[in-house]
């Protein structure tokens, strides 16, 4: 007879189940580690497809717990991230605060489907603010990008499904071990 709850499986939460509220704790937490990833120096390929993480995380937490995590924290996220990587100031603020409006708008639609074709509406919603962020480069006097600036919003999308499982992870009941 075991005492201690089992953990739950690394996989995606069930329709019928019933997650557990998102710890605020856990929510900056999880931002945190996105504006870490996302200022880590990179080269090479592993800069031309490294994802905008925190535009990612704040998508998640914008569809899943919009009680905590709407447009004015995505605003400040973005005016942190613009700090960060030393951009024009605003220019992420503006493309998440209209990241989490569009998560808003979609997240009824978004939670009906699947992982897999959930990503297909986070593509365009990655693409949107990367087009924002894009066209505010370029109104600030930044070059024109290559053709791989498309190429991080895609794998955002097909990062989405890994994501949210473990994202979703902690809010998964505990199973008990059965009474023999």
């Amino acid at each position: 007879m075991r005492f201690a709850p089992l953990v739950p499986p690394l996989t995606a939460a069930r329709p019928e189940e019933i997650l557990r509220p998102a710890r605020p704790w856990f929510v900056v937490l999880t931002l945190a580690l996105a504006l870490v990833v996302n200022t880590l120096p990179l080269s090479g390929v592993a800069l031309a497809l490294k994802p905008d993480f925190v535009a990612l995380t704040l998508l998640y937490w914008c569809i899943q717990a919009p009680r905590y995590v709407g447009v004015g924290v995505a605003w400040t996220t973005g005016l942190v991230m613009d700090v960060a990587d030393a951009t024009l100031f605003g220019q992420h603020a503006l493309a998440y605060a209209v990241l989490a409006y569009g998560a808003e708008y979609f997240r009824r639609r978004v939670l009906r489907f699947p992982l897999w074709q959930q990503a297909v509406q986070v593509a365009g919603l990655l693409v949107v603010c990367a087009l924002i962020v894009l066209f505010l480069r370029l109104f600030g006097g930044a070059a024109m990008p290559r053709w791989t600036y498309a190429v991080p919003p895609l794998v955002g999308a097909l990062l989405w499904p890994p994501l949210s499982v473990v994202l979703q992870w902690p809010q998964r009941p505990t199973r008990r071990a059965k009474s023999l």
